[in-house]
């Protein structure tokens, strides 16, 4: 088969096969002959016999001619090289000097370009009235905050730094559906370029993760199972054993039957942290006490293995339902669920060797779940929240039990970035308690604030740890870790007096006796009998305070009771008791144990 032509195209076809045979042979034959070739002393055709003169064979002939023709053009191409030099070099001047005003012209528009001007006021009221396009909005934002990051090179002649704040926090405001109190809180914490990724990162939900029960199965094993279910899920990271995160999945993952048998808790990351910073110990009273729904006091249970006793207090009784079905769930044997008011605790009970305080508050770092937050927050709630969780740390701290042989910590965290909440609330108890900040033995997080605006901070907030959702990956959160070192407090005219914690409260170690398996020892009799006749003597001594009372209304006066009630008491606590004293008590005995005692 042959070459396929197409028919509508011509195409030029080269010599044939014979000539350029022949073209070759003579272009091979010119690299071997010399000049001076008819006139040296060797010829294969020359024969010396005969004449001197023979006829070259035309091959011959045809190589000699074709070298005579090349070195014409050859000689032809280098004079028109010199001469394209010599136009080239001309036109080279003529045509750099044009380049040079190009780029010169050129820079000139690029730099006119690259100067943000600010717009006047004239275009901002047409912007409230027409419709915003938000494309111009956020191009505007960025050159902005540009400017303002080069501002002494890059500002416009005679504009103030303040004018491109304030268009900054319109454009904000108006992009991302921010009020204007928000927008100047942020400001205030967080550098220009800095705040733009904080924005952003608010406006793209956090990885669903979830933590594993390791009082019922192991990650590895939770993990396979999930994956067979169809779902693509990866470690949470090296500073957590028990976490997961999940990417996808082709099933619910609150509904699955892992999740029903309570193999694993959906919690965000920035929920592990507070429980990690405070540290349970196996066999210790910890307190949560803002605990719903449960998440961070199930966490204690699962590090302390079930043993000691937790107590899981909420304010609001609704939320305390889910406390309780989560601590069924995974299987949490060691809680005791309460629903009292967080500032009155320390009245109710106390001793605790751990308190972890995960404080109410505005909800400024997690707006990515709430964004009703950019719009309905003002300096109100903040300060409402900040008043609230100065009287739950004081209630906390007072909680704790400072000789705790292994404990005597408290964790305060929120899920807020504002200062007053969070810094400011910690330098208070700072100066209320007798307690320190200690490193919360977490390795990553930025340190908290020491300074903010004309406020000083004690110089060991440092050891606070912040977390941000542009820069963790995670919710906003704080997270400060305080060690009580005495369980007296300074009363406002500076009189020491000892914690209601000890003083009023029950105390957390009788609770956990009382909830211990196994330890019910059975009282002797005789131990009874004495704890009866205690009783039946703070009865007599009560009565005989109330007889004293009557004679000393009689006679002296008012101010003179308190001094002669308890000298009388005295007196007459000495005394034998009388006949009706005596049968109640032969009585009491009697019905208690018998005749036989008697």
């Amino acid at each position: 088969m042959g070459r396929k032509l197409d028919p509508t195209t011509y195409v030029k076809r080269g010599p044939g096969r014979k000539s350029r045979k022949q073209k070759g042979a003579e272009t091979e034959l010119t690299k071997f002959i010399t000049e001076g070739d008819s006139d040296s002393s060797y010829n294969p055709r020359q024969n010396t016999d005969f004449s001197s003169h023979v006829q070259l064979l035309p091959i011959e002939k045809a190589a000699k001619k074709q070298k005579k023709l090349q070195e014409v053009m050859d000689q032809e191409t280098d004079d028109d090289d010199e001469e394209e030099e010599e136009e080239e070099d001309k036109d080279g001047e003529k045509s750099g000097d044009e380049d040079m005003d190009e780029e010169d012209t050129v820079q000139v528009n690029i730099d006119e370009m690259d100067t943000f001007k600010l717009p006047k006021a004239e275009d901002i009221a047409k912007e409230g009235v027409m419709l915003v396009d938000l494309q111009t909005i956020h191009q505007r934002i960025k050159d902005n905050v540009d400017v303002l990051s080069h501002f002494s090179t890059k500002r416009e002649g005679g504009k103030d730094r303040a004018e491109y704040l304030s268009l900054l926090k319109k454009d904000l405001s108006t992009y991302y559906s921010y009020n204007n109190f928000l927008i100047d809180k942020l400001l205030e914490i967080f550098p220009v370029s800095e705040l733009i990724d904080f924005l952003e990162a608010n406006e793209i939900q956090r990885p669903v993760t979830i933590r594993t029960n390791t009082l019922k199965t192991r990650r590895r094993d939770l993990a396979q199972a999930l994956i067979n279910r169809g779902v693509n899920l990866d470690p949470l990271g090296k500073w957590s054993k028990v976490g997961l995160v999940i990417f996808d999945s082709s099933v619910p993952i609150g509904a699955t039957p892992e999740y029903l048998a309570g193999h694993y808790m959906l919690q965000g990351a920035s929920s592990f942290l507070p429980v990690m910073a405070l540290s349970p110990q196996e066999g210790e009273t910890i307190l949560d006490m803002s605990s719903a729904p449960g998440g961070k006091a199930t966490y204690i249970a699962q590090l302390m293995r079930n043993t000691g006793v937790v107590v899981a207090n909420d304010a609001s009784a609704d939320r305390l339902k889910s406390v309780v079905g989560n601590i069924h769930r995974l299987g949490v044997t060691n809680s005791v669920v309460c629903n009292y008011d967080g500032r009155q605790f320390p009245k109710v009970m106390g001793g605790f060797d751990r308190v972890l305080l995960d404080a109410p508050c505005s909800g400024t770092g997690v707006i990515s779940k709430d964004p009703a937050v950019k719009t309905s927050k003002d300096e109100s709630d903040i300060q409402r929240s900040a008043h609230l969780q100065k009287e739950l740390i004081l209630a906390a701290i007072d909680s704790v039990n400072a000789e705790s042989p292994s404990g005597g910590y408290l964790v305060y965290c929120t899920c807020s970035i504002m200062v007053e909440e969070n810094e400011w609330v910690v330098d208070y108890a700072l100066k209320k308690r007798n307690v320190k900040l200690v490193p919360t033995g977490l390795d990553f997080g930025k340190e908290g604030f020491t300074r903010f605006k004309e406020r000083r901070f004690h110089p060991s907030l440092k050891l606070s740890r912040r977390f941000y959702p542009h820069s963790h990956n995670m919710d906003g959160f704080f997270v400060a870790k305080l060690k009580k070192f005495s369980n007296t407090k300074q009363k406002p005219d500076g009189k020491p007096v000892v914690s209601q914690a000890t003083a009023n409260g029950k105390s957390a170690k009788s609770i956990a006796k009382k909830t211990q398996k196994n330890e019910n020892p059975t009282v002797p009799k005789k131990a009874k009998m004495d704890n009866e006749t205690e009783k039946v003597d703070k009865e007599i001594n009560k009565s005989n305070i109330v007889k004293t009372d009557k004679e000393t209304s009689k006679e002296g006066s008012r101010f003179q009771k308190k001094g002669d009630k308890q000298r009388k008491s005295h007196i007459q606590s000495k005394k034998r008791i009388g006949k009706n004293k005596f049968n109640k008590l032969k009585k009491l005995l009697k019905n208690e144990f018998g005749n036989e005692h008697l």
